[in-house]
């Protein structure tokens, strides 16, 4: 049964003297008998790393009144431009980006945090009469807001991390993982055995209740009407554009970024420093590798991260609607949203 307000709302809407009713991105008009009345609207562009995620919702955002929100646990902390590939100033300027140079370095954003704040943000875009457009390629920061995750509000064990921590040490990262995989293969295959941080976390978790950290996010109804479109390039093609884009890290003086979070007192040892490029750079100006073994290892480590950004998002997947991005692509993506903004949800 439908509560009191939703009832208000059917009677104003059904009203003989109510105004036709425009279906626009605030939300969309369900039959009185649904379960909902209006959902706010979502357009959510994913892809992997250096598709062309940013420029593409750009223009996008333009063209449809929209305001970015990102969905890359990456571009949270100041300071770390390059090595992200973080929109510039200018990119800034032309549309409004949420979620960007949010945190200092030491400050560790959690998944929970991260979701408490898109849907803030969201709510207030829409306040403002516009279209939000969720952007990134981390695929369980996009899965916690668009599946409505209910994240178990488990503290950190302190004492039992620094136990995991050193049995890290005496492991190494990759074996820590492989201990991960025993108790829980699901998330061993989401998680980057590199990440020594969120391998802990799951062990923590699953340690701390005896329940498998993959069984411990609960998916709840989605609170918007969605629209997911995935945008893809030709494997080989992605390639030479990641390979492109570490060469102008380099040349756009990624090292001198390095070298200044450092110079600031901030710990090689903090996770965003263990991102791809941040952690090779480190080891380089630590004397451990050559910048081209660096650069080479920078290389590897993103075609494993893509590799592992596709576990998150299959290309068979009905509820994404994927782009192979070429001339043309922001033209289709637009008449894409137009339809659906125009569309009842029933």
């Amino acid at each position: 049964m439908a509560d009191s307000h939703q009832r208000s709302l059917i009677l104003k809407m059904l009203s003989p003297d109510s105004p036709e009713l425009e279906v626009s991105w605030a939300g969309s008009y369900a039959s009185p008998d649904s379960q909902y009345i209006l959902r706010p609207s979502l357009v959510v562009i994913l892809g992997p790393t250096a598709v062309g995620k940013t420029e593409i919702a750009i223009q996008l955002a333009e063209r449809l009144d929209g305001e970015i929100v990102s969905a890359d646990s990456r571009l949270f902390y100041r300071g770390m431009d390059i090595g992200t590939a973080k929109p510039s100033r200018a990119d800034r300027e032309r549309i409004p980006h949420h979620l960007i140079d949010v945190a200092e370095p030491d400050q560790v954003w959690s998944l929970a945090v991260f979701q408490r704040h898109t849907r803030q943000v969201i709510s207030d875009i829409h306040s403002r009469k516009r279209l939000p457009i969720l952007v990134g390629g981390t695929g369980q920061y996009i899965r916690a807001v668009i599946e409505e995750w209910v994240i178990p509000p488990i503290k950190p064990d302190f004492k039992l991390r620094n136990v995991l921590e050193h049995w890290g040490v005496e492991l190494g990262a990759e074996g820590l993982h492989a201990r991960l995989s025993v108790l829980d293969p699901e998330s061993a295959r989401y998680i980057d055995p590199r990440n020594v941080r969120r391998t802990i976390r799951a062990l923590e978790v699953i340690l701390r209740t005896g329940v498998k950290f993959s069984l411990q996010k609960k998916q709840g109804t989605s609170p918007y009407r969605l629209l997911i479109l995935g945008l893809t390039r030709p494997r080989q093609e992605l390639y030479e554009r990641i390979d492109n884009r570490i060469h102008a890290m380099i040349k756009n003086n990624l090292i001198n970024e390095v070298q200044a979070l450092l110079d600031q007192g901030y710990s090689p040892d903090l996770p965003p420093l263990s991102a791809i490029g941040y952690r090779e750079i480190i080891a380089y100006l630590q004397g451990k590798i050559s910048l081209d073994e660096a650069i080479a290892q920078m290389k590897h480590g993103t075609r494993i991260f893509v590799r592992r950004q596709a576990n998150w998002f299959k290309m068979d997947d009905p509820e994404i609607h994927w782009f192979s991005v070429g001339t043309g692509t922001v033209e289709e993506m637009v008449f894409a949203i137009r339809t659906w903004l125009s569309e009842k949800d029933n």
